[in-house]
């Protein structure tokens, strides 16, 4: 972990237990899905109105990350819905539009579209339509998304941009689970609706020291995981790992990498991004999603306005290809360490 980031989190525990020292932070080994259901289990601690639904999330779900919550805080607040996610969405939206807290599990990022038009025309709308007089802000829509390995074009996309694109919403995406652990209980107690993506292939895979208790990380704040001169790489969630292993292969060619995790999609940190690329004067960005319309295509315009006369060579997206998701050609298609390593020395020998 970075170190900046590392004593922002024990100003964060410090701050949360009244104790402003590095003394009270207190970690505990864990993977993602652990991480996810300690920040569920603390969130549910902390408001009695909060509760967790969704397809099979009682017995723990597809990934047990809801594991004992429900014998935990019994079966009012721990609870399988029926498998229709318009179904889940709309009643968490109603759930949270009377003030109390709603934790909603879609399966799978695959299957929220059937849920889409209660997400992007009821509850990211509720605040505005209401003119501020009522709101659906408690409310959290928890979903898997990315590659796993062998899901195919059903359990394996990346949908983060049809999201960000909605005005009153927010997306998050962590990218291990002490990031996972922070964001989520910041997202169930942000005032505005989020949709949290979790990476599925990190489940198990990505372990770190993670704070026990509670404790938050800001939404809309990025993280620079290493600093660098010569170039900037910006990803969010899985993507992460593979950007780090390019960082070290570029690094053994003698390139210094300034590597920036997005963690929050909307609202996004423009002016980390920014800072970054004046001082490297070169970009990339890397995602899974298909490369026509992601959320690349945004930072990259949003950079060039802002930092064209720093730029050194043009910004580069290294991002899934514009097919349905693949099964057989799943290696090809991923944006890999090897696509991002040829990417840096493209820019960096433009």
């Amino acid at each position: 972990m970075h170190r900046s980031f590392t004593k922002e989190i024990v100003k964060q525990v410090a701050l949360t237990r009244g104790n402003a020292t590095s003394a009270s932070l207190v970690t505990e080994r864990m993977n993602m899905f652990t991480a996810l259901n300690d920040a569920m289990r603390v969130a549910m601690e902390t408001d009695p109105t909060a509760v967790v639904f969704g397809e099979d999330v009682a017995f723990g779900g597809v990934f047990r990350c809801t594991v004992d919550l429900k014998e935990k805080f019994g079966e009012d607040r721990v609870f399988n819905s029926p498998l229709c996610e318009q179904g889940i969405a709309g009643f968490a939206i109603g759930y949270a539009s009377i003030g109390r807290t709603a934790i909603a599990e879609i399966q799978f990022a695959d299957y929220i579209f059937p849920a889409f038009d209660q997400i992007v025309n009821e509850a990211a709308k509720f605040r505005y339509r209401s003119g501020n007089q009522f709101d659906c802000g408690k409310l959290t829509f928890r979903t898997p998304y990315g590659a796993v390995g062998h899901g195919a074009h059903y359990h394996s996309q990346s949908p983060e941009a049809y999201f960000a694109h909605t005005p009153g919403l927010k997306v998050v995406m962590p990218r291990n689970p002490t990031q996972a652990k922070g964001l989520l209980l910041a997202s169930i107690r942000d005032p505005n609706p989020v949709v949290f993506f979790e990476p599925k292939a990190l489940y198990r895979a990505s372990v770190s020291e993670v704070p026990v208790g509670d404790f938050t990380i800001p939404l809309g704040q990025a993280d620079i995981m290493r600093t660098g001169s010569d170039i900037t790489l910006v990803g969010w969630g899985a993507q992460m790992r593979v950007l780090e292993d390019a960082c070290d292969m570029a690094e053994e060619a003698g390139v210094s990498c300034e590597l920036i995790d997005l963690q929050t999609i909307t609202p996004w940190d423009v002016d980390t991004v920014e800072q970054s690329v004046r001082k490297t004067g070169r970009l990339i960005i890397s995602h899974e999603a298909p490369r026509t319309g992601g959320f690349a295509s945004e930072i990259a315009s949003t950079i060039q306005e802002r930092c064209f006369l720093n730029l050194e060579a043009p910004i580069q997206r290294v991002c899934g290809y514009d097919t349905p998701f693949p099964l057989a050609y799943e290696k090809l298609y991923l944006p890999d360490a090897l696509k991002n390593f040829e990417a840096i020395k493209h820019a960096v020998n433009y």
